[in-house]
């Protein structure tokens, strides 16, 4: 069963050949935004959700083909486009030790690998730091059908280099948890660099925080003086910030430091909850 949950419509959709078009997936939804490169504006916000998963690729392949018949947007020509892979089939390589010929070996501290899997690796630019993925192959083959020509990264590689490209240079550590409904990435910045990324399942307030307080002993970041910065699927009567406000002194919700404008119908919760997809362009 496919939901539609998000739905902002704001353009003339026989002319975005000048537009970009993001696009995110994982096995259990499908999200894509519009840019409007002249103005700088995001004028569309599409989300769905997919029940029935299986958790197979297969199956993820036949939930975004109706998605395509579905929505007349995704049949647009579009000035570029660009990809992102949600999964945890992925890890991170200090430049300097990186090997093209170990990929999976990196990936296999994390995930199972299989001899038919296809691996690839994608530089956080300026970092030093290798992102090394498995894509879902079947699916860009798909998209290469419909757009001849896009880009696709790991999610893991935008969110990361958002944050850094924002707060690197901070003064004090900073801790940053981008919720989802059953998982939750961490990452931590602290001495001009990442000292951690790492993705934790939950099904509690508690969990999380357990997490959360794990990961500060283990760094040595003091919960008086570091800074946890809450985004993705989080608002402030949330029981995940009320916790996490609980045992860590500085808590707050991401704010919107994007070069870009939004249409009016966008929302603060919008900008925080498709932080990554927002900034993937």
């Amino acid at each position: 069963m496919i939901t539609k949950k998000k739905k902002i419509k704001t353009t003339n959709q026989t002319n975005l050949k000048d537009s970009h078009l993001s696009i995110q997936f994982s096995l259990d939804g499908f999200s894509f935004c519009v840019l409007h490169k002249d103005s700088k504006t995001f004028t569309e916000l599409h989300e769905y959700t997919f029940q029935e998963t299986n958790n197979a690729p297969q199956k993820l392949l036949e939930n975004i083909t109706k998605v395509f018949k579905e929505d007349s947007l995704l049949e647009q020509k579009y000035h570029s486009i660009s990809v992102s892979h949600i999964n945890e089939m992925a890890t991170l390589v200090p430049k300097p030790l990186f090997d093209e010929k170990r990929l999976k070996e990196y990936v296999n501290f994390n995930t199972k690998v299989y001899t038919t899997d296809h691996l690839v690796y994608d530089e956080i630019k300026n970092h030093d730091i290798i992102s090394v993925y498995i894509p879902y192959t079947n699916i860009n083959n798909f998209l290469l059908d419909q757009f001849k020509e896009f880009e696709f990264k790991h999610y893991s590689n935008i969110l990361i280099n958002s944050l850094l490209g924002i707060y690197k240079y901070s003064l004090v550590p900073h801790m940053f948890a981008h919720i989802h409904n059953n998982h939750f990435e961490l990452i931590v910045i602290a001495k001009n660099k990442l000292q951690l990324y790492n993705t934790f399942q939950f099904s509690s307030k508690e969990d999380f925080i357990y997490y959360v307080l794990f990961t500060a002993e283990q760094l040595n970041l003091n919960p008086e003086k570091l800074e946890l910065i809450l985004l993705g699927t989080i608002e402030k009567d949330n029981d995940i910030f009320k916790i996490a406000f609980k045992y860590i002194k500085n808590v707050s919700l991401i704010e919107n430091r994007s070069n870009y404008l939004y249409d009016d119908a966008f929302t603060e919760i919008d900008k925080r909850k498709y932080y990554t997809l927002l900034n993937q362009y």
